[in-house]
């Protein structure tokens, strides 16, 4: 019996989601883009979880892209419209962008092209001391669909997405924390338990309020500055209603508590 190409696992309000195609360096092969949109829409109407963890089996690639092997039909696996399959993973990428609660992405290898977009699609990165990053698009003559062109610039710059697109040059993990595209860089070995610890801390906040704040930071970073003020603005007037003084008491005991013993980043 074949290994399944996708590995969910469940750890009390965490998940972790493991692209399970290490001999193909994780590629995106049709049926793991199913298993992945299958698993991030389930996690969507799933409330216990709270918290997941994205991430590539083995240490040499977090994901290689599309499965060009594939496309290409080499093999005998042809895909009767090679076209539609390359633009096939905006349902994918918009799962994970538009799920409404942190996606951790443990960048454990490479992250090439769809790879790249994937690793985008997450709200923190942190990489492995092996990973490197590649837009490869220019050179194997695909257009991004999934966002590349525009989040990386955002992210890093212009003239740095500018160097990285018309290239197709590898970035390694220290040049991405370095411009900003990654928050921190571990040793491999210590990858999942950092992401793990990140996870508890998130754990440890009010879950609807992290919901909530991530999507007025999306919904701000999609705008422009002013506009999205005036989202920040709408949505601290809606959730000010609900607030109660008993509340705000209890949660500045909880905050004063950990600030006593919590860790700085």
């Amino acid at each position: 019996m074949s290994e399944p190409v996708l590995l969910v696992e469940n750890a009390g309000a965490v998940t972790t989601v493991t692209l399970n195609r290490p001999q193909a360096m994780n590629a995106l092969s049709n049926e793991l883009r199913a298993a992945l949109l299958d698993a991030f829409q389930g996690i969507s109407r799933d409330p216990t979880v709270r918290v997941v963890i994205l991430t590539g089996a083995g240490e040499r690639a977090f994901c290689a892209g599309l499965d060009l092997k594939e496309l290409s039909g080499e093999g005998g696996a042809r895909d009767r419209d090679s076209g539609r399959a390359v633009g096939a993973g905006g349902d994918l990428v918009s799962a994970i962008e538009g799920l409404d609660r942190p996606v951790i992405g443990a960048i454990n290898g490479v992250a090439i092209t769809g790879g790249f977009e994937l690793a985008l699609a997450c709200d923190v990165l942190f990489a492995s001391s092996n990973a490197r990053f590649a837009d490869t698009h220019a050179r194997v003559g695909i257009m991004p669909g999934w966002g590349l062109s525009q989040k990386l610039s955002r992210l890093i710059g212009v003239y740095r997405a500018k160097e990285l697109s018309l290239t197709g040059n590898f970035l390694d993990a220290e040049g991405a924390e370095r411009w900003g595209l990654v928050n921190r860089v571990v040793a491999p070995d210590e990858l999942l338990p950092a992401c793990r610890a990140l996870a508890d801390d998130m754990l440890s906040c009010d879950p609807a309020m992290v919901s909530a704040y991530k999507g007025v930071i999306d919904a701000g970073f999609a705008a422009t500055l002013a506009e999205g003020r005036a989202l920040e603005v709408a949505a601290n007037r809606a959730h000010a209603k609900t607030v109660t003084p008993e509340g705000i008491s209890e949660r500045r005991l909880r905050v004063m508590e950990r600030g006593r013993s919590q860790r700085s980043i």
